[in-house]
């Protein structure tokens, strides 16, 4: 049912569906299919891709600099949009990777104008999403370049835990999560060793703790304050748009 998939519930949160928009969106999950870890999708300078909704696994958005480091610009979870930004812009501005084995839905970019054409409303909630996703790529750039490494990884946790709730894949108990210390390295800046050293900082605080694919929040209240995580920003509080 389309009602219970992660894109309705990040949606809904912006703008209750109704059912004829509903039945647009489900118009859009024709084309489903599989890809595996580790093998991009979409690459950095590729044009005329399609864009797809991850249904499910975890994938990365990163750029490659010349010299073979990456810099992760963000992971996409269930309900994320891949490439949507290139498909507008009609040529692809990074790479995508998927962390796990992923399912998505393929999406023309014909397909979703003439969805956008037929029920504005849905566009409305998308563009309030893509805003959204806007706003966390600035608090990325606030951890990169003035907090400290303790802080930038207390803050990532919480803000994929925010993420992870409004999909119904997290709490504030805590998460399942596949990434690894290489990954969050190449998300936060620093080497998979100063990420090894920050999450004992944290565990051995009492806050967090990160073992075995799972993200324990062990006192979040002490956590948020620590990283001075204000959820205002990712504005889940809705539908705005009823």
């Amino acid at each position: 049912m389309i009602e219970n998939t992660p894109l309705v519930r990040k949606l809904g949160a912006f703008v209750a569906l109704s059912d004829p928009e509903l039945s647009v969106l489900a118009s859009l999950h024709k084309r489903r299919r599989t890809f595996v870890a580790g093998r991009d999708i979409v690459h950095q300078g590729q044009s005329d891709q399609a864009a797809y909704i991850l249904a499910s696994g975890w994938a990365c958005s990163y750029k490659l600099l010349e010299d073979g480091q990456r810099q992760i610009v963000d992971f996409q979870i269930p309900g994320d949009f891949l490439g949507f930004r290139s498909v507008l812009l009609k040529v692809s501005d990074h790479s995508i990777e998927p962390v796990t084995d992923i399912e998505v839905t393929e999406i023309h970019v014909a397909d979703l104008l003439d969805a956008f054409a037929q029920t504005p409303r849905l566009a409305t909630a998308v563009l309030w999403a893509a805003s959204r996703d806007e706003a966390m790529v600035v608090e990325h750039l606030v951890d990169v370049g003035r907090r400290d490494a303790a802080e930038r990884m207390a803050h990532f946790l919480l803000e994929l835990g925010a993420r992870l709730a409004l999909v119904g894949l997290g709490s504030k108990d805590g998460y399942a999560c596949p990434l690894t210390q290489y990954l969050l390295a190449d998300a936060l800046g620093l080497s998979a060793v100063h990420v090894n050293r920050v999450l004992r900082q944290l565990r051995e605080a009492g806050m967090v703790t990160f073992r075995d694919g799972f993200v324990a929040f062990d006192d979040y209240d002490q956590l948020a304050k620590f990283a001075e995580f204000d959820p205002s920003y990712m504005d889940q509080k809705g539908p705005l748009l009823r």
